[in-house]
């Protein structure tokens, strides 16, 4: 990972997720579209997580204290957890009062600012999805990715909200005009409907992290490394362990040997196969925490 280009590549992100937040606060006051205004809602809380996201990040990377002695990588899924559900309620809360309002008979609304709107946002998000895309690929992060998602999601929905309100708009002075003060809040709905996967993934893939269960592509990477190991004359068995907390992999890993394992060369055989073992880990150094203990008793296993 590149903790610079994750870091100006979220400074980035909120900026520009400030402006779309300005837009649809702004827009949706002024054209009275509750969709809109949940749009812009849902941009002001992604961008006040985003700069949590990129403190989190800058702390991450520091070095581990006499107080947090493992690093600060838990507090990763932590954040992605807060971020998640708080979107989730916003969700949750956006879809009841599209549903009331539209057991209310719906509301007018300005059509052409509305279409505005759509047209400035999907052009935002699309070009902020693609860019972070782009810068991903060699930083490597998790915030981005989640963010790259982010923006993604929203400028399909966005875009959705482009062409119902060009229809909409079409309809103005036509048989079907009846119609039109139900549009916004039947978007809010489906607009509610389509954010939900997004936190839903996070708090999923968060909450993992933060119970500590093992990822299994690392688990099974780990178990085959230590199984071609069971070959050495003296290895009996082993025992791992193996959790992820945001950008770092703990590794723990105890193999019981026999009384007079590596009596002949010492130490030196000893973190050999530390060696062997830390070569066949997909995972950078610098991310993992990795520990190998070696035991003739299999209590201390």
């Amino acid at each position: 990972m590149q903790p610079l280009l994750e870091q100006r590549a979220l400074k980035i992100s909120i900026v520009a997720t400030l402006i779309v937040a300005g837009l649809g606060v702004g827009f949706g006051l002024v054209t009275g579209s509750q969709s809109i205004l949940f749009d812009g809602m849902f941009s002001t809380i992604d961008a006040a997580m985003s700069g949590l996201a990129l403190i989190v990040s800058r702390l991450a990377e520091r070095e581990a204290t006499r107080r947090f002695q493992h690093g600060f990588w838990h507090f990763e899924p932590m954040v992605a957890a807060l971020n998640g559900a708080i979107l989730l309620l916003l969700c949750v809360y956006a879809f009841l009062n599209a549903v009331r309002g539209l057991m209310a008979g719906g509301h007018a609304l300005d059509f052409g600012p509305a279409t505005l709107y759509a047209l400035l946002v999907t052009l935002l998000c699309a070009t902020m999805a693609v860019y972070l895309s782009r810068i991903n690929r060699h930083a490597d992060s998790e915030f981005l990715r989640i963010d790259q998602k982010n923006w993604l999601m929203a400028a399909l929905i966005t875009a959705a909200l482009l062409g119902a309100f060009a229809i909409a708009l079409g309809l103005e002075g036509t048989a079907l005009a009846h119609w039109t003060p139900y549009v916004d809040s039947a978007l809010l709905a489906i607009l509610t409907l389509g954010f939900l996967p997004i936190p839903i993934g996070i708090i999923r893939r968060a909450m993992k992290e933060v119970f500590l269960i093992a990822p299994s592509a690392i688990d099974r990477e780990v178990r085959a490394v230590m199984d071609g190991l069971l070959t050495r004359d003296g290895i009996e068995r082993y025992y791992s362990h193996v959790a992820k907390s945001g950008r770092g992999t703990f590794i723990e890993i105890h193999i019981v040997t026999s009384p007079d394992f590596a009596t002949g060369r010492g130490m030196i055989e000893l973190d050999e196969i530390r060696e062997e073992i830390a070569s066949g880990l997909s995972v950078p150094p610098q991310r993992r925490w990795f520990t190998v203990a070696f035991t003739a008793e299999e209590r201390w296993a």
